[in-house]
Parts: C-alpha cells; sequence; structure tokens
C-alpha cells in the first residue's frame, strides 16, 4: 500500500462522539475512489452501503467494521429511505464513526441531502465526500466526451424517474443540438424518453448510447440511432445510462477501456 494512501495521515476528532461521513464510491472502478474516500473505509467503524458499491470497493473497508446493506432497486426497496436516515443517526448517536457509502456521487441523485437533513435536525457532525458521477466516469469509460467544441457546448444531468406522461420534466428545454443529455435510471423509461423528445423537435436521427455497468470489467456500450433507442435499450441491464447527443458518435473511435 502507498504510503500516502495510509489510514494515519488521516484523523476524525470526533470527541468520543458520533460522527457521519457522507462518501461517494464514484460509478464502480476502486481506483476512481478519492484518496480522502478510501481513509475513511480504513476508519470507519459502521459503513452502511448500497446496492451499486462494487464488491472490490467493499473489500477496502477495514475488516473490523460492522456492515449494513441498504440497496435499493428498481420497484424494490430494501430498506426504506426514512429507515436508511433513522439508521445514520442512531449508530452517530451510539458513538461511532459512520461511513455512508453511495455509489457515484452523493449529491447529483443520491438523496444525499435527504440523509443529511435528519442528521442536522438532531445536531450529528457530519462531513460529505464527493465521488466520480457515473455521467462523467462511465462516458470517460466509453470514450464520450460530455462536451466538446465540435458536437456540444452543454451538458444536462436528468433522473430518468419520470411519471409515465412524462409532465414533470421540460422536455422542450431538452430537445436542442449541441446538447448532451445524460440520463439516470432512465432504461425503463427509454421509450418515454425517446417520445418525448422527438415530440418536441429532436432529429429521430440524433445519436445515442447505453452504457451498462460503467467503469467496470462488464462494461457494454449499446450505440443507436434516438427513434432506435427504445429497441436497443431491451438488450441492457440495469445499471445503465442513457447519452443522448452527437457526442456519442465518438464512442467508436475515442472508446479505450476493455479493448
Amino acid at each position: 500500500m502507498s504510503p500516502f494512501l495510509s489510514s494515519e495521515h488521516i484523523d476524525i476528532d470526533t470527541n468520543k462522539q458520533g460522527f457521519v461521513s457522507l462518501v461517494g464510491a464514484g460509478p464502480g472502478d476502486p481506483d476512481l475512489l478519492t484518496v480522502k474516500a478510501f481513509r475513511l473505509l480504513q476508519q470507519a467503524d459502521v459503513v452502511v452501503y448500497d446496492r451499486l458499491v462494487s464488491n472490490e470497493i467493499l473489500a477496502l473497508v477495514d475488516a473490523d467494521a460492522e456492515r449494513i446493506y441498504v440497496g435499493k432497486q428498481l420497484d424494490y426497496h430494501c430498506v426504506p429511505q426514512e429507515q436508511i436516515n433513522q439508521i445514520l443517526a442512531e449508530q452517530a448517536e451510539q458513538g461511532k464513526h459512520v461511513v455512508r457509502l453511495k455509489g457515484g456521487d452523493p449529491f447529483i441523485f443520491g438523496r444525499g441531502g435527504e440523509e443529511l437533513d435528519l442528521l442536522a435536525e438532531r445536531n450529528i457532525n457530519y462531513e460529505v465526500v464527493p465521488g466520480i458521477t457515473a455521467a462523467a466516469g462511465c462516458t470517460a469509460y466509453s470514450g464520450i466526451p460530455l462536451t466538446h467544441r465540435e458536437h456540444s457546448q452543454s451538458v444536462q444531468f436528468i433522473t430518468g424517474h419520470v411519471k409515465k406522461d412524462g409532465e414533470n420534466i421540460d422536455w422542450a428545454s431538452l430537445a436542442k443540438a449541441n446538447h448532451t443529455l445524460v440520463f439516470y435510471m432512465g432504461l425503463k423509461q427509454s421509450s418515454v424518453i425517446s417520445q418525448k423528445l422527438l415530440e418536441h423537435g429532436l432529429d429521430a436521427s440524433t445519436a445515442c448510447a447505453i452504457i451498462e455497468k460503467g467503469t467496470t470489467p462488464e462494461q457494454r456500450v449499446f450505440t443507436s440511432s434516438l427513434a432506435e433507442l427504445p429497441t436497443v435499450a431491451k438488450d441492457a441491464v440495469s445499471p445503465s445510462l442513457i447519452v443522448i447527443g452527437s457526442v456519442t458518435s465518438l464512442h467508436h473511435k475515442l472508446s479505450w477501456f476493455n479493448q
């Protein structure tokens, strides 16, 4: 182990009071963890972790630390969000250093703010350690730049958990050229996403990509047009990220991972 990664280089001063570290685990590759995240995994008394945290990352947790699984998946929540919030508070109130380990970044569609609400109300000390969000990590490992001077001058992250009629998203603001759209958790809603963007004027031939299990050895990338997106999505499994925009056409040229 490199000396600069040693957990001896950092010490959380909790004064024997509980403390919660809200930590982003990144999109899957353990090498994408921040140095601080690694150190905290070595120090934690308790690690409360999600379904998308890889086994390789969990292997970095101190062997003596307690592990509490609170994973969620589509249409099934192992532990309701309110109960997760309560677990964090109760563990900290026992004087423990708790690491809440979440896939990606805890403040980008990670409900990190919700989990801190209860801690703040109970005057429990906490910190936030950002992680590489899936949009950045998975596209980088797929050779898809989120922005490119010849393709896209802006990028937008959108949750794919939309209502069936899609009315809770301003689709008109999304359906524009020279723009990259990244939909988190959108695989099941790919038909709605395609339909709404087409209805609001985005060209049917707009290039798209679905990145499955990004940054892991099981990563697969599917490419299609916007019109064909729902059909291609049937071959992908969760977790997958949907990227829409002409930058995705660069995948075949710039792809480097798992070659």
